[in-house]
């Protein structure tokens, strides 16, 4: 019996009933101008639902009215696109009057129904009720009133679930609006993806070079070291601060440009962070590398930089060598150090990962693993 009545506690329940009964108070003010043509309102909703915005107040009223919790992503808010949207909108509109007439007949008719079976049932003569042509008075119509009810508790649960799911059809998404949520969905996926990648690249290499640098400095018993190696702690501790700054703003101003993210012609930073840390580096830049576009250069300043994170974390203070080379139509990066036994550390495999991943984006190709000895990080990309 709860669950039988457990839809009369849903709020939902009423606003969808009360959802067929606002085109009523629009009809109900034309049969006062003329009874006689019942059809004109039907006819007037015909140019009124090709009007775009009608479209999205239908589709906001559908949202409060008709879904659960007071909002639903399966109804659109926008206003008709296309002339399909707008026959969907008049079709719609057309629906929800002859719900609204049904539901409004039977809201009226099935209550006073189950009074005058009450009324016929104590003696009384019957009114003029169509639906109750009873000419003799008996105890026995008291048995019958309560199917009226449940015949109108089925027809409110009944018409709220059968209207919903019409709205959903005629007023969800079109074609072209379903394309741009899921565009939008997938820019907001690969832009989460990037800040990951950003906050890996940027932070990781910091932590990596302070590591270093603090079990270098332990390790030599070298006040003079040890000054330096603070020093390197700190350069490199506030360079990372910087790009979680710069990352943290892209979380706060969607429309934050990327131009402030540091590009190849910093370099240098990294190179002097790394050789900080005791690694040997020898650079080798070839090529006018101020003129490589911004997201290739961004993306190649990360790429250098998780490289030469991977070189600390993993070989320690070994030589490294740099290659940077700005090619007719492509950027080559490279980083080598010799293959020494493999120093564990955090995150091991995912700045591979990411190395690829950045290439790929960009449209190039990153070669990464054992060569002649070495380990190699070899990656292209394409300046256009």
């Amino acid at each position: 019996m709860a669950r039988f009545l457990r839809p009369l506690l849903r709020g939902t329940t009423y606003t969808r009933l009360l959802h067929l009964w606002v085109p009523m108070l629009f009809t109900s003010v034309w049969l006062f101008i003329d009874m006689s043509k019942p059809w004109v309102p039907g006819v007037l909703l015909i140019p009124l639902g090709l009007i775009p915005a009608v479209r999205r107040g239908e589709g906001v009223q559908a949202q409060f009215m008709l879904a659960r919790g007071g909002g639903e992503s399966a109804f659109s808010v926008a206003p008709s696109a296309t002339w399909r949207d707008r026959w969907r909108t008049v079709l719609w509109l057309e629906i929800r009057l002859v719900g609204g007439w049904v539901a409004c007949g039977l809201s009226v008719w099935l209550p006073l129904i189950s009074a005058e079976l009450i009324n016929v049932s104590l003696g009384h003569p019957t009114t003029d009720n169509p639906f109750v042509p009873v000419s003799h008075p008996h105890w026995a119509y008291a048995l019958l009133f309560s199917f009226p009810l449940l015949a109108l508790y089925g027809a409110v649960i009944g018409l709220g679930e059968l209207i919903t799911a019409i709205a959903r059809r005629l007023l969800g998404p079109s074609q072209s609006e379903r394309l741009a949520t899921l565009e939008e969905r997938t820019d907001q996926l690969l832009e989460r993806n990037r800040i990951a990648r950003e906050l890996h690249d940027s932070i990781g290499h910091a932590l990596t070079v302070a590591v270093v640098q603090a079990g270098a400095a332990r390790a030599a018993g070298d006040p003079a070291f040890t000054d330096r190696a603070l020093g390197a702690i700190e350069d490199t501790g506030r360079a990372a601060l910087e790009d979680l700054e710069r990352v943290l703003g892209v979380l706060r101003e969607t429309e934050r440009p990327v131009s402030s993210r540091p590009t190849l012609t910093e370099a240098d930073r990294l190179l002097e962070s790394a050789r900080a840390s005791g690694a040997k580096v020898d650079a080798e830049v070839t090529g006018p590398v101020e003129t490589v576009p911004g997201p290739v250069s961004r993306e190649g300043y990360r790429i250098l930089q998780e490289s030469l994170t991977n070189v600390l974390r993993h070989a320690g203070s070994v030589p490294a060598r740099v290659r940077i080379e700005v090619q007719d139509g492509g950027l080559v990066l490279e980083v080598r150090n010799p293959l020494t036994a493999e120093i564990s550390g955090p995150g091991r495999g995912s700045g591979l990962r990411g190395i690829r991943e950045r290439a790929a984006l960009l449209g190039g190709r990153a070669r990464t693993g054992p060569d002649d000895g070495d380990w190699q990080v070899h990656v292209e990309l394409p300046l256009r």
